[in-house]
């Protein structure tokens, strides 16, 4: 499988950093595997968007929670990962709280909204995929192939 990672600079060689914000799945190496949604967040902010290319092979011993869709356990996950939690995943995958559903999150995690509401809110919304990786072993199932810089032709940022 094929997956990207998007920003201003070659990774070849990616690595988990920790920054002042968590993000949904917590700390790591963030890849997609929609090439769109790369070149969207690749161009944004100054610099040239540059999308790393990788091929993504895991193994068998690693401990991986997937997320096919938007359920209470990933709203449960996110929000405590956004929160400063942390879990024991290798790598986790499914949907990305991009910043429409990301603001219903927060929402949610302030309690200006009820679980019921947010999934009203979050209903005809549609999520885009992260694939997050958490562990050196986990990095290892991945194998840069190169890197582009892919301006956005839509004319979106």
């Amino acid at each position: 499988m094929i997956l990207y990672h998007a920003g201003k600079e070659i990774v070849e060689f990616p690595e988990i950093r920790k920054s002042k914000y968590t993000k949904d799945f917590s700390w790591g190496f963030y890849c997609t595997n929609h090439f769109s949604q790369a070149v969207r967040w690749a161009n944004r902010g100054k610099g040239a968007p540059i999308i790393n290319y990788y091929s993504y092979e895991p193994t068998d011993n690693l401990s991986i929670l997937k997320f096919e869709h938007m359920t209470d356990n990933w709203l449960d996950f996110i929000a405590n990962c956004r929160s400063g939690g942390t879990h024991p995943y290798d790598i986790v995958e499914g949907p990305m709280a991009n910043d429409t559903i990301w603001n219903y999150v927060n929402d949610f995690l302030t309690g200006r909204i009820s679980r019921k509401q947010f999934w009203v809110l979050a209903e005809y919304r549609h999520p885009t995929h992260q694939i997050s990786f958490h562990t050196l072993s986990a990095l290892h199932c991945l194998t840069f192939d190169r890197s582009d810089i892919v301006y956005d032709k839509t004319g979106t940022k």
